[in-house]
């Protein structure tokens, strides 16, 4: 998965909260808008729209994950958040991976999380995936000292997964494994669905919402404006934009809408 692009109501308000307490670094910056990132890998862009308002239902963003590099940089991002008061909305336990919830100051929702060890539930994903209380006081555990300084998202950090809202399951599952080519690793029937490439749990997941079936939420709204996913190469990128209907061309490359329409970049 790529960079996640999102309108909000006050650019500014924004980076204040994504640099000081996600931890993101801002790349560049200009014009209504902003590129942040870890370690210099792009994750997020930001467009201003003044005054826009958040989304409570409609197709969208359930939220983006951003997938930090080991438990012990989970530790220090946790620690953070206690030290410097920013508010979590919920922390589950996986069993696949240990996560933490917040929400921005649009109600863009956010996880940051750390993948248990893969061989521990490579090929198990359905039988294992599930939530349960987290155990805070144990992540924290990792650190020799907990006071220490935080000094950002560490390098290696990486758009995880992004979480949609969807007007139907089905279709969905129908759009993204038997078009897209995902595959499909577990699903709460007409509820939930969760898909990926390569055997990961999920870099992608859709759960069903109260008016999703509106689609996007109207103009002076802030939203998921788009989300990337690169394919490993030009060529089985066009290969893919070449069979899908519905391609919008840009200068950041083709673009194709979902069945809730939320809008996919596809890259290399």
């Amino acid at each position: 998965m790529g960079a996640v692009e999102l309108s909000v109501g006050d650019l500014a308000r924004s980076l204040d909260y994504y640099r000081g307490a996600i931890g993101l670094d801002v790349l560049h910056e200009g014009d209504g808008r902003a590129d942040l990132g870890a370690g210099g890998r792009e994750l997020l862009r930001l467009v201003e729209e003044p005054g826009a308002q958040p989304v409570h239902h409609n197709s969208g963003l359930f939220h983006f994950a951003l997938l930090l590099p080991s438990r012990a940089d989970l530790a220090r991002w946790l620690a953070h958040a206690s030290r410097d008061g920013v508010q979590l909305t919920g922390a589950s336990d996986h069993v696949v991976s240990e996560a933490l919830y917040l929400r921005d100051p649009d109600h863009h929702g956010i996880e940051i999380y750390a993948d248990r060890p893969r061989e521990t539930w490579e090929g198990q994903v359905a039988e294992k995936i599930t939530s349960i209380p987290l155990d805070l006081d144990d992540i924290v555990r990792e650190l020799d000292d907990p006071a220490e300084p935080f000094a950002g998202l560490a390098e290696g950090t990486t758009m995880g997964h992004v979480h949609l809202r969807v007007r139907d399951v089905p279709e969905t599952i129908a759009f993204y494994r038997d078009v897209l080519g995902f595959d499909l690793m577990a699903e709460i029937p007409r509820q939930a669905a969760f898909l990926s490439a390569g055997g990961y749990h999920h870099h992608l997941g859709g759960n069903t919402w109260e008016s999703a079936g509106q689609g996007q939420a109207p103009a002076g709204h802030a939203t998921l404006r788009q989300f990337t996913v690169v394919l490993p190469s030009d060529t089985a990128r066009d290969e893919l934009a070449g069979r899908l209907e519905g391609v919008e061309d840009t200068d950041a490359g083709p673009v194709v809408r979902d069945p809730s329409g939320n809008a996919l970049l596809l890259a290399a």
